[in-house]
């Protein structure tokens, strides 16, 4: 009994003294190694599937498009495509000019059902669709353009088009600034290598992207000596370009009969001067152009005579105020519905280059009359628009002035 007692004792002696020296090793480091930690397993990706999958198509709106047909080939009914189109022109949406390439977008569950359409009508308004009742639920989102006024400068080298180009613009800041001063400048014709503009416009940003231009606060061109001016100017809810005496640059007659987009882009990028020109007689002005290139009545008038003319080929002579007449000759046709006793608008197509009657090659011969003699078009000083009145000339030549001046520091020529 006694022995049994004594073996227990020094059993529970070596047991607190291995703990002992164990709690030391582990509570002194240094004394042990630290005990090694085994990495827990990495879980494995938890990738979401949802009970009710959903797809979703995109479609753009083509030229000449409808919202309605561009629906439908989203995917969506033609009577359900009708009813949303129409509630989306209820809520704002323009459906008489759509954007080409405007996206929509179309949500379906998976029992092939649409349960949201997106439209984004611009960059700056969008709308989203739910049905709701039968019909549809429709709701609106406005983003504020952020408007940037920036310089835009540079030298004609092959064609105003190249030179607008190499400063990173696109085409249609050469139409605007060939609009400001059409009555003035024949860019068809007149536009030579080493011509210079600059201009402030106004663009169009969302966010970081830039989206289109605004008005042209003021422009300059020029060229063999000579530099025109065109300011912007708001007035009665108007805006328009003048000349440094507030006089209208918007004349009577167009300086051209032909469209400069038209001839630019058939000629200018192959030949050494930036449009092609044409002989020029002292009775009329011959503009070079492929057969078909449209032709714009210069002024409002009214047309005397619109068919075959001898060696005149197929003409159409207009009528216009103050005793001045205007001849188009060579054509290859002429405008649908144009006859004697019709009335035209300044720019309106009256017809198309050929080379009928008496002509060598395709071309435009233009002539212009006043009171029965025929007149240089080119140098005629046609009827000014309404000018800058009295009471606002004052605020004008402040305008002219700032614009000018921030013009010449950004971009001195």
């Amino acid at each position: 009994m006694h022995a049994r007692s004594a073996a227990a004792t020094a059993l529970l002696t070596a047991s607190l003294t291995g703990l002992a020296v164990s709690t030391y090793l582990y509570l002194w480091p240094g004394t042990a190694p630290a005990p090694r930690w085994l990495p827990a397993p990495a879980p494995a990706a938890i990738v979401p599937r949802p009970a009710f999958p959903e797809t979703i198509r995109s479609v753009e709106v083509e030229p000449r498009d409808t919202l309605a047909r561009t629906l439908v080939r989203a995917g969506l009914e033609a009577r359900a495509a009708t009813l949303l189109a129409a509630q989306f022109g209820r809520n704002g949406a323009d459906m008489r000019r759509l954007r080409p390439g405007a996206a929509v977008q179309v949500t379906w569950n998976f029992r092939n059902e649409p349960i949201e359409v997106r439209y984004e009508a611009s960059p700056w308004l969008s709308f989203a669709a739910r049905p709701a009742n039968g019909g549809w639920r429709v709701g609106r989102a406005e983003t504020v353009p952020e408007v940037r006024v920036e310089v835009v400068s540079g030298t004609v080298q092959r064609s105003l088009f190249d030179a607008v180009e190499r400063t990173g613009e696109s085409a249609r800041l050469v139409l605007d600034l060939v609009e400001i001063f059409s009555s003035d400048f024949d860019f068809t014709a007149d536009t030579r290598a080493g011509d210079r503009f600059r201009l402030l416009v106004e663009k169009r940003y969302a966010g970081d992207d830039f989206v289109d231009y605004g008005r042209i606060l003021v422009a300059q061109y020029a060229s063999g000596g000579k530099t025109l001016s065109g300011v912007g100017f708001e007035r009665a809810a108007r805006f328009g370009h003048y000349d440094l005496a507030g006089e209208s640059l918007r004349k009577s007659f167009l300086k051209s009969p032909l469209e400069f987009t038209r001839i630019t882009s058939g000629f200018t990028y192959a030949r050494p001067h930036p449009i092609l020109g044409g002989v020029r007689p002292h009775l009329a002005i011959d503009y070079g152009a492929p057969v078909g290139t449209p032709v714009r009545a210069v002024a409002d008038g009214v047309v005397v005579h619109a068919g075959w003319n001898g060696g005149n080929g197929i003409q159409v002579h207009l009528r216009h105020r103050s005793g001045y007449e205007t001849q188009y000759n060579h054509l290859s046709r002429i405008a649908p519905g144009l006859q004697a006793g019709a009335r035209v608008r300044q720019k309106q197509i009256i017809g198309n280059v050929g080379a009928t009657g008496l002509a060598t090659g395709p071309h435009l011969d233009y002539r212009v009359a006043k009171n029965g003699t025929f007149v240089n078009p080119l140098g005629e000083k046609f009827i000014p628009g309404e000018p800058i009145p009295a009471a606002a000339r004052a605020d004008f030549q402040r305008q002219s002035r700032e614009l000018l001046a921030r013009l010449e520091a950004t971009a001195p020529h």
